[in-house]
């Protein structure tokens, strides 16, 4: 049963990780690096992330400066930049592509936040759904007679208090991000 709990906090962790990512590759107004992450180009045949290919810094608050290591990907790494959705048009002036966010509108904030709290209910049905796995299980294991009615009893109620942690700790990265956006 020890096994059982670590395998579903384990897996939770994951959703938190996987939640904490998605939040940080939301553009917000300001230069983040991260919005790169889902940007591939296609290098020599083979999708490559821009981070594998070229130095990315932030000089300004509101500015990305991308310098690739083989200046003949600078089109390339232009051209993926435009494909993918991050809203941001680059500039390229030979040797490095920079890219300039936009101050945010009161309406986009809104809108990111609305965004906000739909990924962290979807972390949370997630969460949910592994309790329901882990809490199936247990009854698999009562129903073997693997465990007892007190060991299945103490699981869910361990099961239940990981699902309130991290749920809690969903509200809280979705706070932090909402106050992120709106103080922007």
């Amino acid at each position: 049963m020890n096994e059982l709990l670590t395998i579903t906090e384990q897996k939770m962790e994951k959703t938190i990780a996987s939640l904490d990512r998605e939040y940080k590759s939301i553009r917000a107004g300001r230069a983040n690096a991260s919005v790169l992450d889902k940007v591939t180009v296609d290098y020599y045949g083979v999708p490559t992330p821009i981070q594998q290919m070229a130095a990315i810094s932030i000089p300004e608050p509101r500015s990305l400066v991308i310098q690739p290591w083989d200046a003949s990907t600078l089109k390339e790494i232009e051209k993926a930049i435009l494909i993918s959705e991050i809203g941001i048009n680059p500039q390229n002036d030979g040797k490095v592509i920079r890219l300039s966010f936009p101050p945010l509108t009161e309406e986009r904030r809104k809108d990111i936040v609305k965004d906000i709290k739909k990924i962290a209910e979807d972390a949370k049905v997630a969460i949910r759904n592994l309790r329901r796995d882990a809490l199936d299980k247990l009854k698999s294991l009562k129903k073997n007679n693997e465990i007892t009615e007190d060991d299945e009893s103490n699981g869910e109620k361990k099961i239940q208090n990981l699902t309130d942690k991290f749920c809690k700790e969903i509200d809280g990265l979705c706070s932090d991000k909402e106050n992120e956006i709106m103080e922007i």
